[in-house]
């Protein structure tokens, strides 16, 4: 970040200017970025950007021509790419140069079926190098991947895949989780007979060294029997236009059928450079992991490190067996520069009383990241006193929808406890209110703007683009509504206080989700929480639910204490109406809990896609519950 101060040509003193010339001069740090990034390219043009002013409709490196796989995989050396490990203890480490041969092989093998530029590739895959592999080697030759981890049920594949059809299938034959060995194959003879349109499924063995295919489609084959044919050579990488689909992402899927969400090359590489070199500080030859599954797009967003010439480190499994220790023993094992995980982790280290300091040294470690929630103050608070001192602790906040970050980390400015760090250089955050006037030091709706290079090219099967419009342009015209409910803080960070769709408003005062969670889940007896607004007598009530330690029962004593906490820390407009307690708190198979399906829940509405949950039986404890009846 110092670096590019200097280097851009601005007159760039710290931080906030240097943002300020980036939105100011869009043409300037973009292009200047493209150079500081290394972009391999056929041609990067004359023009930076057309209509960036127009939400959606502006169009970026017009002339640009490339391939993003032959970005990361710019390194043929023996210095590791990957390094994995999995829960069941198999380790792994891959070179760069059996990387970009592992990619020519399967690319070549890819070819030799007729794949061809935009033909979708998925897979539904642990989070191994061959998940990595199968990417690089569809959009080297200019298909487009896709990919869903291996907990979805047959339902949820098919209601992503299904909607796009694919012509190859890669999977793995099972997977490791708590302590479990888990089948694939059986959920794979469901998927497969309903994707029209499928030519091959290639089957990775991950649990067994020889899976049986007994069931599976006729051409299906073993990764490799797939790709020993083929010997590695230099890869022709396929340069294309700088909007060239080469993901397709999904919405969370629990209002309805996820929304197929499409990105292109050129925005995605440019993103992920900034956020990797800029705003993380990763390093050639950095270790950068990122807790995530092939589901989730930080996955995506951990491949591009290979772009940065990092070390990507996989890890697939339960981060809690056989206790949360496992990724802090991974990343002192591994001598980890950048740890990235989730809000809801931290939470649990903490609640679990952890200190990874203590057991670990962890002297490598320069950077910890967290995203998926807020990262409530407390959170912050352990990071630096259980996990390392001197840390840049980035909370960090985008979205599948952007396949980047709005806000992100710095790592030359300070850590304000409860606050994500700034708003993302090229990325014209503001907050706005109702009738779109910007606020400062209140809260309202995270909108941006200003076009950025990685908004989506489009959605999978919208051809008129009014699914795309009405995602992110009816609320304020001509600017993106994200969906955020946050303030801008006088250190010109930023406070995300939840989903403005799951904001609460009891006698029309809105209040963010995450400053009950802030509060609730300081009380030690309480391991998660979960509140919403139920309709009530011609208003709004708070109705907060509580996952309580084993053995704890909600008394008297637990809901007057949990409602002074809240009341005196927040506002008596936060104390909840109704506290009950419940087994379990329903969440995506990325991990975010799921405010919107359990309002529908206790309203007696249905939940249209429960598939996308990963443990949708524990609806069952919101249903008909008689106490939200009085």
């Amino acid at each position: 970040m110092a670096e590019v101060r200097r280097d851009f040509g601005a007159d760039v003193a710290d931080y906030e200017s240097l943002y300020r010339w980036s939105l100011a001069a869009p043409d300037a740090f973009w292009r200047a970025l493209w150079s500081f990034g290394g972009i391999i390219a056929e041609t990067q043009g004359t023009v930076v950007v057309r209509d960036v002013d127009k939400l959606p409709g502006a169009t970026w490196f017009p002339e640009a021509k490339l391939n993003f796989a032959e970005n990361l995989l710019r390194r043929r050396d023996r210095t590791p790419a990957l390094v994995f490990r999995g829960e069941n203890g198999a380790t792994r480490t891959v070179s760069h140069g059996d990387l970009y041969d592992a990619v020519s092989r399967l690319a070549l093998a890819l070819l030799a079926d007729g794949v061809a530029p935009g033909d979708r590739v998925v897979g539904f895959l642990p989070n191994i190098p061959e998940a990595a592999i199968a990417m690089l080697a569809s959009l080297s030759i200019g298909a487009v991947w896709s990919s869903c981890s291996p907990d979805f049920g047959i339902r949820g594949v098919i209601d992503r895949f299904g909607q796009i059809a694919p012509k190859v299938l890669f999977v793995a034959d099972g997977y490791f989780y708590n302590g479990k060995i888990l089948d694939s194959l059986e959920r794979v003879r469901g998927v497969a007979a309903e994707l029209g349109g499928l030519t091959r499924l290639v089957v990775v063995p991950f649990v067994a060294e020889r899976p049986s295919l007994a069931g599976l489609p006729a051409g299906t084959t073993r990764w490799d029997d797939y790709t020993t044919p083929f010997r590695a050579q230099p890869i022709a990488f396929r340069r294309l236009p700088f909007n060239h689909p080469i993901y397709i992402l999904y919405s969370s899927g629990t209002t309805g059928v996820p929304k197929c969400i499409v990105h292109g090359a050129g925005g995605t590489l440019l993103q992920h450079l900034k956020e990797h070199l800029l705003h993380a500080d990763v390093k050639p030859g950095d270790r950068l992991f990122y807790f995530t599954t092939c589901g989730w797009m930080m996955w995506n967003w951990l491949m591009s490190g290979l772009a940065s010439e990092a070390t990507l480190m996989l890890y697939d499994g339960s981060p809690f067996h056989p206790d949360g220790n496992v990724l802090f023993d991974f990343a002192a094992a591994e001598r980890i520069n950048v740890f990235g995980t989730s809000a809801k982790f931290i939470d649990a280290c903490a609640k679990a009383d952890l200190s990874p300091k203590d057991r670990y040294d962890l002297g490598a470690l320069e950077t910890v990241l967290s995203t998926g929630s807020p990262l409530r103050p407390e959170g912050f608070d352990w990071v630096y006193a259980r996990v390392k001192p001197n840390v840049c602790l980035s909370s960090i906040s985008g979205g599948t929808d952007l396949i980047a970050c709005f806000a992100a980390g710095n790592p030359i400015g300070p850590v304000w406890r409860g606050e994500i760090q700034v708003r993302a250089l090229g990325m014209k955050v503001e907050v706005f209110d109702e009738q779109g006037r910007p606020l400062v030091g209140e809260k309202g709706e995270l909108v941006c703007t200003q076009a950025f290079p990685s908004m989506p090219v489009m959605f999978w099967n919208d051809p008129d683009g009014a699914k795309y419009r009405a995602a992110y342009f009816e609320t304020y015209p001509n600017v993106w509504r994200h969906g955020d409910w946050v303030a801008l803080t006088e250190h010109r960070g930023l406070i995300i206080y939840g989903r403005s769709d799951a904001v609460l408003n009891p006698g029309g005062v809105r209040i963010g989700t995450a400053e009950i969670y802030r509060e609730v889940e300081q009380i030690d007896d309480v391991l998660e929480a979960l509140v919403i607004g139920q309709d009530w007598d011609g208003d709004v009530r708070i109705v907060l639910f509580v996952k309580l330690r084993p053995g704890r029962p909600l008394d008297d004593a637990l809901v007057t204490r949990i409602k002074k906490q809240i009341r005196d820390n927040a506002t008596p407009r936060h104390v909840p109406a109704k506290i009950l307690a419940v087994a379990d708190i329903p969440r995506t198979i990325s991990g975010k809990i799921v405010e919107l399906a359990v309002r529908n829940v206790v309203h007696g509405r249905p939940v249209k896609n429960v598939d996308a949950l990963a443990n949708p039986e524990a609806l069952e404890y919101f249903k008909n519950r008689p106490e939200l009846t009085i």
